[in-house]
């Protein structure tokens, strides 16, 4: 299956492109586990924006259920419920408030979960907010090569129609690293897969750049598990099940 522009003419309309994502994500955290041992787990995405509270101080608190004005949280079970005191406080005034974006995520990792559920690997799915400003683009090259850092491998997928910015160059550039890891004419579009591995007793991080075309089929790309070696991710096949199954039309 081709890739399509979830960014732009009639599919865009119909489908959200968030919602794509999402089901992606899942497609892909799916297949992983059905073919690596039961060791590790694949995680569906989790969209992160939302867990931000809004302040309290601007809350309807009349619309708020009395025992939670008064602090506490009723929960129940079998016609019990239980009453969690909450102490809170009220901090001092500030007039300092940096202006930040809280961006969803768009993530699927793998862990390792005989060994504390470790992070073996990332799958980063590229949002529009990922690359809207320079604050957002260092934000995310610098979570990635927080990832790389630890020995965790990385796979970003960017299908990002709608900004024009290749993450992957604005890494390179953040990292201070020569040119000649930078893809060549900064393709909007792309996939690309980070191995870090120590070899010949140096740290390094082995590349494998995809740009990416509307309208062109998907590439398999290589996912490192941390201290595992690689498997195949199968983009192709994930994507057209994520497009099946959202009745997106060949």
């Amino acid at each position: 299956m081709p890739l399509f522009d979830h960014f732009h003419g009639p599919l865009a309309k119909t489908h959200e492109w968030e919602t794509f994502h999402t089901r992606w994500g899942v497609s892909i955290a799916d297949d992983l586990n059905s073919r690596l041992p039961k060791q590790f787990l694949a995680s569906a995405p989790t969209r992160l924006a939302p867990q931000v509270a809004a302040d309290v101080v601007e809350r309807d608190w009349l619309t708020v259920p009395e025992e939670e004005r008064n602090g506490s949280e009723v929960h129940g079970a079998g016609g019990v419920a239980v009453a969690t005191k909450v102490e809170t406080y009220t901090p001092p005034t500030t007039d300092l408030a940096m202006p930040a974006t809280f961006r969803g995520e768009y993530t699927v990792e793998v862990r390792d979960t005989l060994k504390a559920s470790r992070v073996i690997a990332v799958i980063e799915l590229v949002s529009e907010t990922n690359k809207k400003e320079e604050s957002e683009r260092e934000q995310f090259a610098a979570k990635c090569l927080s990832y790389l850092g630890k020995g965790i491998g990385l796979v970003v997928i960017d299908i990002v129609t709608s900004r024009h910015w290749n993450l992957h160059n604005e890494l390179v550039r953040i990292a201070k690293h020569d040119d000649k890891f930078l893809m060549p004419d900064d393709p909007w579009t792309y996939v690309t897969a980070y191995r870090p591995v120590s070899r010949k007793k140096k740290d390094l991080i082995d590349l494998w750049p995809w740009p990416l075309k509307v309208g062109e089929p998907l590439p398999a790309v290589p996912l490192a598990l941390k201290s595992y070696g690689c498997v195949k991710l199968e983009l192709e096949a994930t994507y057209a099940e994520a497009c099946a199954r959202l009745r997106i039309p060949e």
